[in-house]
């Protein structure tokens, strides 16, 4: 049986900033085929000393079926490559490797046999650029700190994740884990990931309808306010919300209304849009899909069967193209402040030189920490 050191190369851990439950992530370079992934792969405490299978070794068969059928999504973490592999420590430098690739299901039917050895699941899927992470992007770094996406932006994540949802709702699947930490968007494209709480419905009629109506609402609350907003529904500051498959489930229930007291500049027809949902009076998808084209042609969209008039319309091009430039011009300060970040810890330089680099890293930190935009 291979070796894990001949097949992946494991680097550091990716998941610093917002640690889950019942898995760690790293990056890894797949040596196989010389791609780099994500390697999740269960946490050492969740195994079970006798060969029971816990719901969090369950858990990555579940995530990695799910992938399976909705890997044609473009919005939906791709899966690579899935197996059980013999290390304990919490981050894998040695022992054997199985690896199914994407066959999730004879990766799920080895499960029993893996779990009895002692051997732990792992995923290996697509790795995206933490800088594209919401919660890393948005959480306040310092008191009186918020971001919140232009409502531009936010309405075109929320039309993207309600196709997700519409995808999802259509197979008799529900996603229900809604937070920051699972949402990569970079200003145009919207990536999910962590389906490890997602679940295949059973197909029970006035169940499955209100679990669909519970996705939409901790949608609606979990992540469209906090990108509309820049505060968290629970009425704390943001920060990664951790927790089983009932807490996921749970997490928001009690919130059915929301304050927008901190952001009045929000529109009206985004408010009625965030507020309807946290009141679960949105049923499907189709009716949030249809709140969402009303309140995007009052922001320049067009829709059809909608008027926008030719100003709007105009305007909101004017409005793309400055949001573009603006996210070109954040990426560049941060590729400059990288830039000395790196000449500032050469051997030999003076110190004269050392501290004027240091002084232009402190001053974009600075920039960056009152940026417009996450």
């Amino acid at each position: 049986m291979p070796n894990l050191t001949d097949t992946y190369r494991i680097d550091q851990f990716n998941d610093t900033f917002a640690l889950g439950h019942y898995a760690r992530v790293m990056d890894a370079l797949d040596r196989r085929n010389g791609q780099m992934v994500a390697f999740k792969v269960l946490r050492p405490e969740h195994l079970s000393q006798d060969g029971d299978i816990r719901w969090e070794y369950r858990a990555f068969a579940n995530e990695a079926g799910l992938l399976t059928k909705l890997a044609g999504n473009p919005h939906i973490v791709r899966l690579l490559d899935c197996g059980y592999l013999s290390g304990y420590g919490e981050a894998p430098g040695d022992g054997e490797i199985e690896s199914f690739h994407v066959d999730a299901m004879g990766f799920a039917q080895a499960m029993p046999r893996f779990a009895e050895r002692g051997w732990r699941p792992y995923l290996a899927l697509q790795n995206l650029p933490r800088i594209h992470n919401l919660l890393y992007l948005m959480k306040p770094n310092q008191p009186g700190t918020r971001w919140r996406l232009p409502s531009e932006e936010g309405l075109a994540l929320a039309l993207q994740f309600a196709d997700v949802l519409r995808h999802m709702h259509q197979m008799n699947m529900v996603y229900m884990d809604h937070k920051l930490e699972h949402v990569y968007w970079d200003g145009s494209q919207l990536k999910i990931i962590d389906l490890n709480s997602s679940r295949q419905l059973e197909g029970n009629g006035r169940q499955d309808e209100n679990a669909f109506r519970t996705d939409i609402h901790n949608l609606s609350v979990g992540i469209l306010y906090p990108i509309f907003t820049g505060l968290s529904p629970l009425k704390t500051t943001l920060r990664p919300q951790p927790g089983n498959i009932v807490e996921a489930e749970s997490r928001y229930q009690n919130v059915t209304s929301l304050d927008f007291g901190a952001e009045p500049t929000l529109s009206q027809s985004i408010r009625d849009l965030l507020q309807n949902g946290a009141s679960m009076s949105i049923a499907t998808v189709d009716d949030l899909i249809t709140q969402l084209q009303s309140a995007g042609s009052e922001h320049g969209w067009d829709f059809p069967n909608r008027y926008t008039s030719p100003a709007s319309r105009d305007a909101r091009g004017h409005m793309r193209a400055g949001l573009g430039r603006l996210r070109r011009g954040q990426a560049d300060l941060r590729e400059a402040r990288d830039m000395f970040r790196e000449a500032a810890i050469q051997e030999g330089i003076t110190e004269d030189l050392e501290a004027e680099l240091r002084r232009l890293v402190k001053s974009i930190n600075e920039m960056l920490n009152h940026r417009v935009i996450p």
